[in-house]
């Protein structure tokens, strides 16, 4: 459990843990390529390995939000270009916006990670997620 938290570790790193996890959530999106079907159900499965792993692991570090849980960040980050066009402008721009708002956490996503468990965990990072996508539909029209 603890290593799908800190997807392998590298929620441990000393240097930008949640940007790695970011990268990590990008490189996914990546790789699933432009076929919406596959995208989404990446993002339920990051979504519900957040919801299975990073609460207990939480708990067990003895910490609200550990820097150390960082599926979260992949989840969020695989939302935050979900179903747009995989250009390489378009994931720059999103992994941008959506590390400036996981940074930020304007309101409402600072109420959101006040939540117990994998919720609060999770839903500050989706609505960061979310706010990009929309932001980078926005942008596109």
């Amino acid at each position: 459990m603890r290593t799908i938290a800190t997807v392998g570790g590298l929620g441990y790193s000393p240097v930008a843990p949640g940007t790695l996890g970011s990268l990590v959530g990008l490189g996914i999106a990546w790789l699933l390529g432009a076929a919406p079907v596959q995208q989404v159900v990446g993002c339920s499965v990051a979504i519900g390995l957040t919801l299975w792993s990073a609460g207990p692991t939480a708990r067990a570090m003895g910490k609200e939000d550990p820097s150390a849980v960082v599926i979260d960040e992949v989840a969020g980050m695989m939302v935050a270009v979900a179903t747009l066009p995989v250009t390489v402008r378009i994931y720059l721009a999103g992994f941008l916006l959506f590390r400036l708002l996981d940074v930020v956490k304007p309101p409402p996503l600072r109420q959101l990670e006040r939540l117990p468990g994998s919720w609060g965990i999770l839903l500050d990072d989706l609505g960061a997620g979310l706010a990009t996508n929309l932001l980078l539909r926005l942008a596109l029209r």
